[in-house]
């Protein structure tokens, strides 16, 4: 059932302020001393200051807690090409999530252009204007393309969350998955339904974990990624099989784990029946996943199963990585986002799920939130998820060399704590503000 009209979800775009986010300034400008410091002649001192030492700039703008959504609208979640504008509210929807759960200040930059070599070489000219930049709604291959060129001509944090965010998420899931179901990552034979950059990105996190590539049998539109076939690009061809195995439905016998990607009813109960023992079956296409969580539970009722919905358990929500990710990243000044953490930021989220739930999440649910099949991956709501997820990042980015800055951890989740809190009472004074109320 639908929590809101047509009609609300426009009305909660365009009442009052138009769109959802607002600039604000952080210090007074009342006085003639204020205008002063703000601006001419007071601002010279910082501008020479950072002239002489660029790395200033962290100190004495706001570029440490900036980050840039940037799309060019190719890819905005299951509407497809929709272009630069129409996709623009969904990319202040993601500066409204960095804001509300980590506290990070956002500019989303839309570009009116397909061309892969225009978007790279306008983000490099903004970075003295960013603390990181996070790639949003690129379609697959361009977006393989412009990651790994920015991030290895930038000296500051990229990240695209299409395909890491759900990788990150699932990948905690599966660390939980398999402790409840008693496998071994090693033995997995994995199912991927979808090849795009959300498959590739989340199958090749998977392998890292431990997961064995001639156990990944992948499926486009066409079939089965096989040798065989003609016409793959590179990122498709690293997971295609020696030999062409059959349909989807062939492959799925006695798979011990499937993840979806791509579209509705792509898989029925017939093909869960014939998975393995206790199958993990991660579902995402949103809104409407491969298979029900119902039809799944009733083919298999020892089934583990996520998907992208929040009326099922098990939520494999993006919002539970890129906040906190980005936040232990900044904080810590890090040059880059690497696979150590990533890796960390999972196995964050995999051990915050088996600690007690607050009772105020659960009553979000309407019910007891315990570790077990049904709750592998803990609730975006919950406030701890942003102290051990960013705690863990910043800990992997000092470890790994990637940090500029080091963090005393215990100190640090302490302040995270506080800085959540306060910025949630900064953000509904704001609110308040306005007498916008779509309760």
């Amino acid at each position: 059932m639908a929590l809101f009209t047509k009609q609300e979800a426009l009305d909660y775009h365009s009442l009052g302020r138009k769109g959802k986010i607002e600039v604000i300034p952080v210090k007074p400008c009342r006085t003639q001393k204020d205008l002063s410091l703000a601006y001419s002649p007071g601002v010279a001192h910082p501008c020479l200051e950072i002239a002489a030492d660029p790395s200033k700039s962290f100190e004495y703008t706001s570029r440490g807690n900036l980050v840039a959504v940037v799309s060019n609208g190719t890819a905005v979640l299951g509407l497809g090409n929709i272009g630069a504008a129409a996709g623009k509210p969904v990319m202040e929807g993601k500066g409204v999530l960095f804001k509300s759960f980590a506290d990070i200040d956002v500019y989303d930059i839309n570009l009116a252009t397909e061309d892969p070599d225009k978007i790279i070489e306008t983000v490099k000219l903004m970075e003295p204007t960013f603390g990181g930049i996070n790639l949003e709604d690129i379609k697959a291959p361009e977006c393989f393309y412009i990651e790994e060129r920015l991030k290895a001509e930038m000296n500051i944090p990229v990240f695209h969350d299409d395909q890491h965010g759900t990788a990150i998420i699932s990948g905690a899931g599966i660390i939980n998955a398999l402790e409840i179901s008693g496998k071994k990552i090693e033995d997995l034979k994995l199912i991927v339904s979808g090849a795009g950059a959300g498959a590739i990105a989340c199958t090749k996190f998977y392998v890292s974990m431990g997961i064995r590539k001639e156990n990944v049998f992948m499926f486009d539109s066409r079939g089965l990624l096989h040798k065989g076939r003609a016409g793959l690009n590179p990122q498709k061809q690293f997971f295609a099989q020696d030999k062409d195995h059959g349909s989807l439905a062939d492959c799925m016998k006695g798979a011990d784990m499937f993840l979806g990607l791509s579209v509705k009813d792509a898989i029925n109960k017939d093909m869960v029946k014939s998975m393995g023992k206790a199958p993990i079956i991660f579902a995402c296409a949103n809104p409407d996943p491969e298979i029900t969580y119902p039809d799944a539970k009733e083919a298999r009722p020892e089934c583990i199963m996520g998907t992208g919905r929040s009326d099922y358990p098990n939520q494999i929500n993006n919002v539970l990585g890129f906040p906190s990710i980005f936040r232990g990243a900044l904080d810590t000044r890090a040059t880059a986002i690497n696979e150590e953490m990533k890796l960390a930021a999972a196995k964050s989220l995999a051990a915050l799920a088996k600690e007690p739930v607050p009772d105020e999440i659960c009553a979000i649910y309407g019910r007891k939130l315990e570790f077990g099949p049904d709750y592998i991956i803990p609730s975006p709501f919950d406030p701890r998820v942003l102290e051990w997820e960013a705690a863990a990042v910043a800990q992997a980015a000092m470890d790994t060399g990637v940090a500029t800055i080091q963090l005393d951890i215990p100190e640090y989740k302490k302040s995270l704590r506080a800085r959540l809190k306060k910025s949630k009472k900064r953000i509904a004074l704001v609110v308040d503000a306005y007498g916008m109320d779509f309760d």
